[in-house]
This record gives C-alpha cells, sequence and structure tokens, in this order.
C-alpha cells in the first residue's frame, strides 16, 4: 500500500478531495486534509437509511416482500387515482431497495412529492430492472415513518448516530416534513467510514449490535444486477465487496477479503474515473499487471465456457491445461482470494473444482 502517492496524485492534479481515511482489519491506518469537518455526502444518504430500514425489518416492522403501499396510511391514499394505486399494488419494499422499478424521474418534485411519486407513469410494473432514482428512497421514508409510529430523521439519531458517536452532521426533509434518505446529508469522512466499519463488521460497530448480520449480508450483496456489477439495499458492489457512493465522487471502499476500508470526501463534477483508478493503484495495488489478468481471465473465462459446453477443440483444452499449470493462474486466483477482481468478470475459470471436473 501506497498511501503517500494516492495523497501525492490528489495533490499534483488538485482533485478536490477533502479528506481521505484508510483502514486495515478494522483499525485505522492513514488519514489525510480534512476528516472531521461536515461535507455532503448526496446519495451516499442512502445507506444511511439501508440501515435504518435494517433496523425495522430486525424488528418485524416491515416485510421486505409485501407492497408498499401497504405502509402508507389511506389519508396518504386519498388523492391517488385508483388507476395509480393500481399500478403500485404490486410494487415490494424490496423493489424500492434494489432500485427496480422503471420509469421513475430522478427526483420528486413540486411541493407534496408523495403526491408527486404515487402519480409517476412507471413502465412496467410487474418487472424487475435496474433503473436508478431518488424517489424509491424517498418512498423508503415514508413507508419508515409510518411503520415505526415516529419521525425518521428523529430515529437515525437515537438508534444509528448516537451509539456510532455520530455527533455532528446534517439532513434535511422534504416539503411535507419527511425525512429524505435519497441525499442531503452531510457527514465526515470519519462518520462516513463508520458505516463502512459498521457494514464490513457484520452490523456491529464498537461491540454494539446495531443491525443484524443477516440484513447486512442482504444489503451488500448483488440483488439486482446492473451494467455496474451489480446492486444491493442502496449499496453498490465493488469488485470482491462493496461500496457506498455518492454524486460527485463521496465514496467509501469495502473490500472484506482484503481487509481494507477506503474512504474519501470530494467534489469533483465530471464522470472522469482518475480518483478511483489513482486509489485502486495506490492502495489496492491494481497496476498494468493486475489489468493483464482481468483480460487474461475474461478470455480464459470464454474458452472454458466453450470447452465445458462441449464445443471446444482439442488446441482450446491445451491452452486451458497450459494456462493451469501456469503462474498465471495462480496468480489471477491470488486476485480473487483478496476480493480485487472486476464485480461483473465471471470466475468460474478460477474455480479449483471446476478445474479438476474438466481437465477428467
Amino acid at each position: 500500500m501506497d498511501f503517500d502517492g494516492f495523497i501525492k496524485d490528489i495533490q499534483d492534479n488538485n482533485w478536490y478531495v477533502f479528506g481521505v481515511e484508510v483502514y486495515r482489519d478494522g483499525a485505522l491506518k492513514h488519514s489525510y486534509g480534512d476528516t472531521s469537518g461536515l461535507h455532503e455526502i448526496y446519495s451516499a444518504t442512502k445507506t444511511v437509511l439501508s440501515i435504518a430500514v435494517g433496523i425495522a425489518y430486525d424488528e418485524g416492522r416491515i416485510e421486505l416482500d409485501r407492497p408498499f403501499l401497504d405502509y402508507i396510511p389511506l389519508s396518504l391514499l386519498g388523492s391517488i387515482p385508483r388507476k395509480q394505486s393500481d399500478l403500485y399494488a404490486g410494487i415490494s419494499i424490496r423493489r424500492l431497495l434494489t432500485m427496480s422499478v422503471k420509469g421513475f424521474p430522478f427526483r420528486p418534485e413540486g411541493d407534496n412529492w408523495l403526491e408527486f411519486s404515487l402519480n409517476c407513469g412507471i413502465e412496467e410494473p410487474d418487472r424487475a430492472e435496474f433503473d436508478y432514482s431518488n424517489i424509491p428512497a424517498y418512498l423508503m421514508c415514508v413507508v419508515l415513518h409510518a411503520a415505526l409510529g415516529c419521525d425518521l430523521g428523529e430515529f437515525i439519531e437515537q438508534r444509528i448516530f448516537a451509539p456510532m458517536d455520530i455527533t455532528s452532521y446534517e439532513y434535511t426533509r422534504s416539503p411535507e416534513g419527511y425525512f429524505y434518505g435519497a441525499s442531503g446529508m452531510r457527514l465526515s469522512v470519519h462518520d462516513l467510514s463508520k458505516f463502512g466499519l459498521l457494514l464490513y463488521n457484520k452490523g456491529i460497530f464498537g461491540g454494539t449490535r446495531i443491525v443484524s448480520e443477516e440484513y447486512v449480508d442482504l444489503a451488500v450483496n448483488v440483488r439486482q444486477m446492473n451494467r455496474e456489477g451489480g446492486y444491493g439495499f442502496y449499496i453498490w458492489k465493488y469488485r470482491g465487496g462493496f461500496s457506498i457512493n455518492g454524486k460527485w465522487k463521496q465514496k467509501c471502499y469495502v473490500v472484506p477479503q482484503s481487509g481494507i476500508i477506503v474512504t474519501f470526501l470530494s467534489h469533483i463534477e465530471d464522470d472522469s474515473h482518475d480518483l478511483k483508478q489513482s486509489m485502486e493503484k495506490h492502495i489496492f495495488g491494481i497496476g498494468q499487471s493486475e489489468e493483464e489478468a482481468f483480460e487474461r481471465i475474461e478470455a480464459m473465462e470464454e474458452l472454458f465456457e466453450k470447452v465445458e459446453s462441449g464445443r471446444g477443440t482439442d488446441e482450446d483444452l491445451a491452452q486451458l491445461e497450459a494456462y493451469y499449470t501456469s503462474k498465471d493462474w495462480r496468480f489471477d486466483l491470488e486476485l480473487d482470494e483478496a476480493g480485487l477482481l472486476p464485480a461483473y468478470l465471471k470466475r468460474g475459470v478460477l474455480s479449483e473444482d471446476g478445474v479438476y471436473d474438466l481437465l477428467r
């Protein structure tokens, strides 16, 4: 790990990064910049909301596969046309958590966000397809407000922030007064790291269980595929682990196999991957050899599937045998075991059982 090299890249490129923390095996190893001041975390707010969902789930207040409309008070549904309520009738809590409702605008608008959200013309409501929007998270906040029987913002303060020793924060509300869990929160780098630690430790922070291991497993693993490699419950798949993501490169990367957590808050309004690539190079050691390995695994996976299906030639099998007995295969396997392969990359070719069965 070359933390100084990462910071040098930040400084040399004038990347607008407020602060950085790196943990290994649960202990803070490196820090840089402002790690205690409040900064916008944008959609990383959704992961805070996910923990609140988990507590409600653990306490039996919500059921993941129950329609979310079941939790909205009838008094709030009176102005919604029947055709709209019928359209939403099959949308479950799980679908809101996995962003798998197609057709929502990016964010709620107007003076009444609930009315706006429940009158959207969603597409094919019975088909689960990833379609990112702030509206599912907002609706989840309305659901929790009703299911918990209290203000969600105060619930988060008491049940999540207090036991995690998060004393400085800001958050926003909808025009109707609901906690807005899609965005609008300000936290410090250090306090965002705590959510990475909480998830890394399977729901425990500082010896106190905040949320169940069962829910954490549901939240951090892929529940809905997308082009980025997968999505859990308001948490993104990242290589062999997962990440908490905000709009302008607010990040907390967690790779349990390596025991590494990297958090940084920044404000970089472009689509470049320079900051991420620098982080991966200096913190995770992903350089040219690793990039070549990713390409090699992808090529070998195609051969593996071809031979396994009976469409392969003797030459294909010989190429696979040469790969399995080379240093390349061991190197590639170690990358997999460290959790550093891209999330989208198939890795059946790295399975020792698969190798044995194929060669037999």
